[in-house]
């Protein structure tokens, strides 16, 4: 090969050389310029994003500060409902030597140490009563028993229910609506004690014929014949104001009503022997007992309305509120209606019942005052116990009664 061949080449192989090079430059710059238009158009993307985002930031600001306005709210309400219904209480569920001061020498001594027995501690009074013929039994705690009386709470149900099926307003079986698709009865309603059921009825009978029919199975007025100590409990002229609830409350829990433990028994004795209102007598001495006729305040038309109560009652013991009864005994079916509520620092408990058997009849009322272990069913459980004394010690066998053929009608000369 000769000189000039290896020089021409050479010429071409740097040319060729530097068109590659030229080549991979104008590559690369060209790459370089994609790589910048992406980047610019990124940059241009980002800044129309956040232009986007300052208005929906502004707005998520102020769902956030209403969230958490709204939460504080909720959390200042919730915290307010807790302190609303947390109870203080400045009364003692227990006490002793409560029977202090009884007269004791005309009552039965089984019925007397069966009762003492089963109330114990509690700070409360128990009252027995012969339904036929209004002679009180027992009487433990008699300075309370006597007293001025409390709310009724609950136990007032047994007025509102008869004076809503002697006015044709219900039957055990009318299904009364609570609220939405939500109705009840009065068999469960009693047995539950429901409260939004006597308030509905209350309002559909209207004050003037609760404050009747109340005063027909007496309250208002005394329920003893001549027992010395006994005080007035007071049942109002007028419906309380809407602010406490008006009659609607009245007749779910007693609201503005003073009941007494003898009234209670009373109506509960007219219940259990089919429609007499007895004077209730505590003989105390042994001529008294020996010479005791059964005194009538007057007779109820109730008789064909106790089937339509008794399940009701039956039903708190079976399966309802008062169902600690059954704790301690079950021999006999107990029918009952219990009551729990509260005043001025101190709970009541009541619990009204009587032994539905051929013999041994009687009724039995409880009434606690306390604190927080003081309630409708503690006063149930209590009656459970004194029941099954009764039935250790032979009460519920056949044995002589008293006579209501000569009974003395008296007017009710000490109603007020």
């Amino acid at each position: 090969m000769g000189t000039g061949e290896v020089s021409t080449r050479r010429v071409f192989s740097r040319l060729g050389f530097a068109i590659v090079f030229i080549a991979l430059l104008l590559c690369e710059v060209s790459s370089a310029a994609t790589v910048n238009t992406h980047a610019l158009s990124s940059r241009k993307s980002k800044s129309q994003k956040i232009s986007e985002n300052q208005h929906a930031t502004k707005r998520l600001r102020r769902l956030a500060l209403s969230r958490t306005s709204r939460t504080a709210q909720l959390r200042r309400t919730s915290g307010h409902r807790r302190r609303r219904y947390y109870e203080r209480f400045s009364t003692s569920s227990f006490a002793q030597d409560i029977t202090e001061g009884d007269v004791t020498i005309g009552e039965d001594p089984v019925v007397r140490q069966a009762a003492v027995d089963a109330l114990g501690n509690m700070n409360g009074t128990v009252v027995a009563i012969e339904p036929t013929s209004g002679r009180i039994l027992a009487m433990v705690n008699q300075k309370l028993a006597l007293s001025s009386g409390a709310q009724p709470c609950s136990t007032i149900k047994l007025s509102v229910a008869l004076a809503a099926l002697s006015e044709g307003l219900i039957t055990k079986d009318t299904a009364i609506r609570l609220g939405g698709r939500y109705r009840m009865n009065l068999t469960t309603a009693l047995a539950h004690s429901n409260n939004a059921y006597f308030e509905a009825i209350g309002r559909q009978l209207g004050f003037e014929k609760v404050s009747y029919y109340a005063h027909q199975f007496g309250l208002g007025e005394m329920a003893g014949y001549n027992i010395p100590g006994e005080q007035l409990g007071s049942y109002p002229d007028e419906e309380i104001s809407s602010k406490l609830g008006g009659v609607g409350k009245m007749c779910s829990f007693g609201e503005g009503i003073s009941m007494t433990p003898l009234q209670l028994g009373g109506l509960v004795s007219a219940i259990a022997n089919g429609g007499t209102l007895y004077y209730l007598q505590h003989p105390t001495t042994a001529e008294e007992v020996a010479g005791f006729e059964p005194r009538v305040k007057r007779r109820l038309d109730i008789a064909p309305l106790i089937p339509e109560l008794s399940d009701g009652l039956a039903g708190a013991v079976t399966y309802g509120t008062a169902r600690s009864v059954r704790v301690n005994f079950n021999e006999e079916e107990i029918l009952g209606k219990t009551g729990t509520c509260s005043h001025a620092g101190t709970r009541f408990g009541w619990f009204a019942s009587y032994a539905n058997s051929d013999v041994g009849r009687v009724v039995v009322v409880v009434f606690l005052e306390g604190g927080r272990p003081t309630f409708g069913p503690k006063a149930a459980e209590i009656a459970g116990v004194m029941y099954r004394n009764l039935y250790d010690h032979n009460f519920f066998i056949a044995k002589p009664s008293f006579s209501t053929d000569t009974a003395t009608v008296k007017p009710t000369e000490s109603s007020n």
